[in-house]
């Protein structure tokens, strides 16, 4: 589909921001008590774009920090969106690729464009994306807790809530016991859990012996670079794997499907560098049979309303962890907040791009770094 015709950008602003969470989340590697996302703001033709770079505080997850984006960002990407001009986001995502890794960062201005060229059309950026519904389900995240009585107390309150699914983070030490309590606890919730690569293949009997749970999958067990690795691994299980933070490209997602690694894939679009490669993404695996869903970085509302229109793209199947905006913030940084239709689901808006509006007072409240490059 032709998006725009003409290159109508007059600037670009960068914003550095810090988001504090209403209380910590723990994964096996680390602890985040408030989030530093990266925020870019298109302009042009009277319309701003808005895009999230939802990277880590610190090079827990990837590589990339929040003061890596902004140096890739301010150096690179913008330099050269604003001198090559590229007049859709897929060009521009092509253009971008020039940059090796650094998705989030490149995302941030990806996401934007978007945005904006979906507001310059006045169709909703979930269309422009082809998505095919307006209504999608949603699980939620648990960070690791102190013990299993505390893990169950936070599952019966989400499902009261209406999510569709539970995902809790295990470590080395607090993984099967903690999976065993929930399911004598909630034995039909539909649970996954998450080990954000804390396990060696040496430690393949901790998940032979989650053989015995019937969980919908098993997130990331072994390091990132290990996608042979996670071959071997998917062979004596009966639980299916599912790659996160392996998955920073279309090649990777091809070579993990090719390998028998996993049978799902989390796509991240920031991770992967953007929407237009996550939709890539999820065009391969919905021609392998292979589900998809999207998941979630702590988001603002402005990176939870882009996930929330790539989830409309019918390979994804399985909720994802985009949640309601007072999941993990007292207030949002968007109008509406991102709210739960009756039945756990949230709702597509209608209005053009990411359909809600910045709250402008709310952003210069949490703003910590702002330069608008000409």
């Amino acid at each position: 589909m032709s998006i725009n015709q003409r290159f109508e950008i007059d600037s670009v602003v960068v914003r550095g921001l810090r988001l504090e969470l209403k209380s910590p989340f723990t994964t096996s590697g680390w602890t985040t008590t408030h989030k530093t996302p990266i925020v870019v703001e298109v302009k042009g033709a009277g319309i701003s774009g808005w895009g999230e770079g939802a990277v880590a505080n610190a090079p827990f997850y990837n590589h990339e920090t929040p003061q890596t984006a902004l140096h890739i960002l301010k150096e690179f990407a913008i330099p050269l969106f604003l001198r090559e001009k590229p007049t859709t986001p897929q060009d521009l995502s092509r253009l971008l690729s020039r940059i090796q890794r650094n998705g989030f960062a490149r995302a941030a201005l990806e996401m934007a464009y978007w945005d904006w060229c979906a507001k310059a059309q006045g169709l909703p950026l979930y269309r422009m994306l082809g998505g095919t519904r307006n209504v999608i389900p949603v699980g939620v995240s648990i960070g690791i807790q102190k013990s299993p009585t505390e893990l169950c107390e936070q599952v019966g309150r989400y499902i009261e809530q209406g999510y569709k699914r539970i995902k809790i983070k295990v470590a080395p030490g607090k993984d099967i016991s903690f999976v065993d309590a929930v399911f004598k606890e909630f034995p039909n919730v539909p649970l996954m859990i998450d080990a954000n690569s804390a396990y060696s293949l040496e430690a393949a009997s901790v998940f032979e012996e989650m053989n015995k749970f019937k969980l919908m999958m098993i997130e990331q067990p072994l390091h990132e670079t290990d996608i042979y690795q996670h071959s071997l691994l998917a062979k004596r299980l009966t639980n299916p794997i599912c790659l996160d933070e392996s998955i920073e490209s279309l090649r990777d997602a091809d070579a993990a499907i090719a390998l028998g690694a996993c049978s799902i894939i989390n796509i991240k679009p920031g991770r992967v560098g953007g929407l237009t490669e996550a939709k890539a993404i999820h065009d391969l695996c919905a021609a392998q049979n292979v589900p998809v869903w999207c998941g979630g970085m702590l988001e603002s509302g402005i990176g939870r309303a882009a996930n929330m229109a790539l989830a409309t793209l019918p390979n994804f199947t399985l909720p994802g962890d985009i949640s309601e905006s007072s999941r993990y913030y007292t207030s949002d940084i968007v109008e509406p907040e991102i709210k739960f239709e009756a039945g756990g689901e949230l709702k597509l808006s209608e209005r053009s791009g990411i359909g809600f509006d910045v709250k402008v007072e709310a952003l210069r409240k949490v703003t910590v770094l702002e330069e608008a490059i000409l």
